[in-house]
């Protein structure tokens, strides 16, 4: 039997705290191995568990999901944990600046559960989550603060092609979506992913929306 994914779940208010565990753990697939009510707790219970995914609220006391992030998947961290932040529309600033912090991804609160296990699911193999209906409005809405990345790799190390699907990846497209806009196959476009990731330096799809935004290659 397959190993369950790992599960720890931090939100600072008990009832939505609550209703994810019982979702999750409900899966044969998945096990709660923690819950907690602040960032400061996530950090540390994620040191002792190591789970495989944190789902990790935003708006937190004591140590925000932001910061909680940044300490448990950000640059320079020798272990990092996925994140998948779980957020209110309204708090599209604060996800964006936890996408940069490291988190894998981002969903809604109000995402139907089966979006939330796949989100989990998603995470836990190692790929990023965007939520698609919100990607351009997320990152979009806050592109003209965000400072451009001088130590960045240079866009130039892309082809025509690959900055194509780099624009698309950044407006919220799917891999099916990408093959349908340039008529090319799924497993064609995946290939080119690969390729944008491993040229930029960039550990997942997630860091590759940041890129292009920062680099002002979608506006």
């Amino acid at each position: 039997m397959t190993t369950p994914i790992r599960v720890l779940v931090c939100d600072d208010q008990e009832l939505i705290r609550a209703g994810f565990a019982t979702i999750i753990d409900a899966q044969p697939d998945m096990a709660i191995v923690g819950e907690c009510g602040d960032g400061r707790a996530a950090v540390d219970l994620a040191a002792r568990l190591r789970p495989d995914v944190v789902v990790m609220d935003v708006r937190m006391p004591v140590l925000d999901g932001i910061g909680a992030t940044r300490l448990l998947a950000g640059a320079g961290v020798p272990e990092p944990v996925k994140v998948l932040v779980v957020t209110t529309f309204n708090l599209d600033e604060y996800v964006y600046e936890a996408l940069r912090a490291g988190a894998s991804g981002f969903l809604l609160k109000d995402a139907p559960p089966a979006q939330l296990l796949g989100g989990i699911r998603t995470v836990a193999t190692g790929a990023a989550l965007l939520a698609p209906e919100v990607t351009r409005q997320l990152v979009g809405r806050y592109a003209a603060r965000i400072r451009p990345a001088e130590d960045a790799p240079d866009r130039g190390a892309l082809t025509p092609r690959e900055l194509e699907v780099l624009r698309l990846i950044a407006e919220g497209l799917s891999n099916s979506e990408i093959a349908a806009a340039l008529v090319i196959s799924h497993e064609t476009v995946k290939t080119y992913v690969s390729r944008i990731l491993t040229k930029l330096d960039l550990r997942d799809r997630v860091q590759a929306v940041v890129y292009a935004y920062r680099r002002g290659l979608v506006t």
